[in-house]
């Protein structure tokens, strides 16, 4: 398990922690446990959807998200958010224009007790070539608090010097080895 850090210019306003495990399955999936701890009475929740649906913008509200890579420029986005909308993207370059891969909708079960918001998920990676022939994957693991009162906090394992960028090639820090299908 890891821990994200909040970027210094995006302060939130009340006590969290965000731990993440994170993992590669020997059926290439990404295996995801966000856990939200702290004064969570006072974020924002969306709330869920009827069905699991792919939805652009999710990072505009609270948000967990994944961003996956090998050695070279490319990478894959996932979001993924309380109410169980999730979306996918993959980018050829830096902040290059997203494309939406072929992806089924991830199962995401969100649980909420005092003072913690869990979130797990197990995307299928299988269907991502990007990601092939590449014997690490290189992770970035980040959130998005937004606060009852309309403050928003970016969350991230790392973060690079200037304003929240979880694109930014530094934030990659997390080594998944990569796991090929049975």
């Amino acid at each position: 398990m890891v821990r994200l850090t909040c970027h210094p210019e995006t302060p939130a306003r009340r006590s969290f922690t965000i731990d993440v495990d994170a993992a590669i399955s020997e059926y290439r999936q990404l295996v995801l446990s966000f856990e939200l701890r702290g004064d969570i009475d006072g974020i924002v929740v969306p709330p869920p959807v009827r069905y699991a649906q792919r939805s652009d913008g999710l990072w505009q509200t609270t948000c967990f998200e994944a961003f996956v890579r090998g050695d070279d420029d490319r990478y894959l986005e996932v979001n993924l958010s309380p109410s169980t909308a999730w979306a996918a993207y993959t980018f050829d370059i830096y902040r290059g224009e997203p494309n939406l891969p072929t992806a089924d909708a991830p199962p995401i079960d969100v649980d909420r007790e005092a003072g913690l918001l869990r979130l797990r998920s197990a995307v299928d990676l299988s269907g991502i070539d990007l990601l092939d022939g590449h014997d690490v994957w290189l992770a970035n693991l980040t959130a998005v608090i937004e606060e009852t009162d309309g403050t928003k906090s970016y969350w991230a394992l790392n973060h690079p010097p200037g304003k929240p960028d979880f694109h930014h090639p530094d934030c990659f820090a997390l080594e998944l080895p990569a796991a090929s299908a049975p």
